[in-house]
Parts: C-alpha cells; structure tokens; sequence
C-alpha cells in the first residue's frame, strides 16, 4: 500500500484462501510486526502459536460452533494467547498484536480473517479457548484469544465505503444524542 489510509480503506476480512503457502520471509515481517505490538507497561503477555498442518487447520476450524470455516482453508493459521498472569490489560493487548497481524498481512497483499476465540464454545459446549489449548498443547494460563486465518487471497472484496462511515458515533467535547 502506498499509504496507512489506503491500508485501512482496502483491508477486509478474507475468508477464502488459494492454495499457496506464505513465505518464511513474509511470516517472519508479519511475526515482526505482532512482536512490536504495544503492551500495558511493556508486559509483553502475547504468546503466539503458529500453524500451517492441514489437520491442526481443520480441528482448529472446529473451535466455535459457527464462524471458523476460513481456518480450514487458509495456509497460516496464528493463534494469539496470552498469559494472563503477566497483565491485567492482556485482553487488550493481545487485541492490539493481532491487529498489527492483520494489518502486516494486508500490507502484504495477504488475506487475513479474526476469528474470535475467548468467550465461545464449540458445538458439543466446550469453551474454545480449552478446545484450542487441548489440540495446541498449551498451559492452562495461556488463553487463547483468537485465531487469525492468513493466506493468498481466493476472493475480492470491495474496499471500503468511506462515504458510508457512521459520523454520528463521533461526539466531541462531551456526549451529543443525535
């Protein structure tokens, strides 16, 4: 992208892939820029696991009863968790990492797509953040947030709207009923 307003106009949610891997160097730029991400007292609670086994894919696509299909087709999945021991604000920041991933990604001309993770279940009423830990192996303080499903893009989506944006939920100064 030529500028950061053109990267947001443009970014949206990618939920079918091509078969093409990402690159090593185009992981490494984008585990770059999570790792860069700003913390609560530069806490640093983010962990970060990532996946491209085809069968991790598809039981990770199975973490929430509805919204998670992308996993299964996406050439890199990765898991944002954090430790939830080391900070108070961690939700916050792990919501922060995972959004410089997507933004890196789409910097990248990659697609991206957030799939919430903490606070659902799965079909069978399992929490999805136990389903997620289960298959990854991680430690019970380590949660799992979301899961951002990255890979080449199978589809095209209209930038965004700009004309469209929703000026009434700007108020300045103070509170304004509009």
């Amino acid at each position: 992208m030529s500028n950061f307003h053109d990267l947001i106009v443009n970014r949206r949610s990618i939920r079918r892939f091509t078969d093409e891997e990402v690159s090593a160097e185009d992981v490494k730029t984008i585990m770059e820029a999570a790792l860069m991400a700003p913390t609560s007292k530069n806490s640093r609670p983010w962990q970060f696991v990532l996946v491209e086994d085809t069968a991790k894919l598809e039981a990770l696509s199975k973490c929430k009863e509805n919204g998670a299909h992308p996993i299964a087709g996406c050439a890199l999945a990765i898991i944002v968790a954090c430790d939830v021991e080391a900070s108070d604000p961690w939700i916050e920041d792990a919501a922060i990492a995972a959004t410089f991933i997507q933004l890196q990604a789409a910097d990248l001309g990659l697609g991206s797509c957030w799939i919430q993770v903490r606070g659902r279940y799965t079909e069978n009423d399992l929490e999805s953040e136990t389903y997620v830990q289960n298959i990854l192996d991680m430690p019970d303080t380590i949660l799992p947030v979301c899961i951002i499903a990255i890979g080449h893009k199978a589809e095209d989506r209209k930038p965004q709207d700009i004309n469209k944006l929703m000026w009434e939920k700007v108020h300045i100064g103070t509170w304004k009923e509009r």
